[in-house]
């Protein structure tokens, strides 16, 4: 290859390389969840993000939020210790473990609670709580609560299913009936399914 053609060739990769950057920075970013929609049937709620991370720091429930506590008999401080509660795990493995298939059984049972406002498709839903596992992972340097999990969920309204979480919550009367709930059940799914 001759000098003017080396040029050439470098300039209209420079030219690609520019063109693709100046894509990506014009490209809109995903919004983090705004505000939390708590739905059952034509029944919808919401209650912003930063009330609950004002809760999550002070201890104190404010406007809607302050109300639903106060209507669940909730303590404002043992709640706020739950939006706390930090779980420490590995990026790497828990990105792979949710592309397992007994992952991806549960992420699709979870995603039938929690998912973008009007869209329970496990086409969104999935692919938005994975991402707000992982990207509320890497804002909380390696572990994940419940507000950084928020701060990464790729959609401004995050929805909670009542009667789907209702109907969890029935069949898991303790935590270690939860975790044995989703960490047994998965596997009816897998029964009838084919490697």
């Amino acid at each position: 290859m001759n000098q003017s053609k080396k040029h050439s060739y470098r300039s209209l990769m420079a030219l690609c390389l520019g063109l693709g950057l100046s894509l990506f920075s014009t490209m809109p970013k995903a919004e983090a969840a705004k505000e939390v929609a708590l739905v059952s049937g034509a029944f919808r709620r919401s209650i912003s993000v930063s009330d609950l991370e004002y809760l999550a720091k002070t201890g104190k429930a404010r406007g809607l939020l302050k109300d639903a506590l106060k209507f669940g008999r909730q303590n404002p401080e043992t709640v706020s210790k739950l939006l706390n509660k930090k779980l420490e795990l590995p990026i790497g493995l828990t990105s792979r473990l949710m592309t397992t298939r007994i992952g991806n059984v549960i992420i699709n049972r979870i995603s039938k609670i929690i998912y973008p406002l009007n869209v329970p498709n496990p086409s969104v839903s999935v692919p938005a709580f994975r991402a707000g596992v992982i990207n509320g992972m890497q804002i909380g340097k390696g572990g994940l609560n419940a507000i950084h999990f928020l701060k990464a969920y790729p959609n401004e309204t995050m929805t909670i299913n009542l009667p789907a979480l209702f109907g969890i919550m029935q069949k898991a009367e303790s935590i270690a009936g939860l975790v044995k709930f989703f960490s047994d059940s998965p596997l009816d799914g897998l029964k009838g399914s084919k490697p």
